[in-house]
């Protein structure tokens, strides 16, 4: 009634599950080939999205400061109209320079906020 055969043959036994150990060690190894291929791709994206974020903000700051030097110089000619030239270009440097000195100032105490042990 049953028609099973069973194989009590050791060897056989033997070989079949040295068969399936080769085939579990293959598999698991193009398993973590893989996933270090998919990590590999995930760091090529970020890169790129970094580099073209890092190109743009780059960008961005060329411009702006192509804008802050015309108006710095927007400020010097419209105070030519109350003082000499020579004076107001003095007054907006010094002007910038007290406001970069407070910004800095700002910026240091922060930093030393952050960094225990300063």
């Amino acid at each position: 009634m049953d028609n099973k055969v069973v194989n009590k043959d050791p060897t056989t036994q033997r070989e079949s599950f040295t068969e399936l150990l080769g085939q579990l060690a293959s598999n698991s190894a193009a398993v973590v080939h893989d996933e270090i291929e998919l990590v590999i791709q995930r760091i090529r994206e970020k890169v790129r999205a970094l580099r073209s974020g890092v190109l743009a903000v780059a960008i961005g700051a060329v411009i702006s400061f192509a804008a802050f030097m015309t108006l710095c110089a927007a400020m010097i000619i419209g105070l030519t109209c109350y003082m000499a030239p020579v004076i107001a270009a003095l007054v907006t440097g010094a002007a910038l320079a007290l406001i970069g000195v407070v910004i800095a100032l700002i910026g240091y105490r922060q930093l030393k906020k952050a960094i225990p042990g300063t």
